[in-house]
């Protein structure tokens, strides 16, 4: 898996991923940084054209505001998700700063991802058209 920052040509790949409009998905990749997973072309079949890349198997966005890096939205694959996290994780790592991101309740993909990489349950997050979340954070080492 490689990854990599996010092209505005990744808006309806990314889109799929996170069940969300693809012009609003477009505005992240300009707003925010957004980094991208992409998985390997199993294709294998010789007759694939030049242009064909591999998919995108998951997607980070965040900012940095204050002393804290919050992860607006991620998704993908378990694995994806993993990875993905470390991107913001590192920046903060860098400038000194925390990170914080919320978890819809219910989402166990997302939830075992953010757990596996070291963020700590801090308590409820704002609801979200009617969805409990929570959040979460860790510091910075």
């Amino acid at each position: 898996m490689e990854v990599r920052d996010a092209v505005e040509t990744d808006a309806a790949e990314i889109a799929e991923i996170a069940d969300a409009p693809e012009d609003a998905m477009r505005r992240t990749i300009h707003d925010r940084t957004v980094r991208v997973a992409v998985g390997n072309n199993t294709a294998g079949d010789a007759d694939t054209d030049a242009d064909d890349s591999p998919p995108l198997v998951g997607f980070v966005s965040f900012d940095a505001r204050e002393d804290t890096v919050h992860v607006t939205q991620f998704g993908g694959t378990p694995a994806a998700c993993e990875r993905l996290l470390a991107e913001p994780m590192g920046f903060a790592a860098g400038e000194g700063m925390a990170v914080e991101l919320l978890v819809v309740e219910g989402d166990e993909t997302a939830r075992d991802a953010v757990e596996a990489v070291g963020f700590d349950r801090v308590g409820p997050g704002p609801r979200f058209d009617g969805q409990t979340t929570t959040r979460y954070r860790t510091e910075s080492p």
